[in-house]
């Protein structure tokens, strides 16, 4: 999926700092995967790079069924 933003967010980080954020995923599973790069521009020269996420896995706490 590709979008502006991290939940509708475009923060700015200065070296060192980090951003939280909390999200969620529909599962069709009690179990999946998320993999992906965050696009980020620098702030002084506007050059861009790519912030990779490491694969993660999503667990179902609990069914409803």
């Amino acid at each position: 999926m590709e979008g502006e933003g991290v939940v509708g967010l475009q923060p700015v980080l200065a070296p060192g700092e980090a951003h939280d954020y909390s999200s969620f995923c529909d599962l069709d599973t009690d179990m999946g995967k998320m993999v992906g790069i965050y696009l980020m521009t620098r702030m002084d020269d506007e050059s861009l790079f790519e912030a990779k996420v490491p694969e993660f896995l999503l667990v179902a706490p609990f069914r409803l069924n």
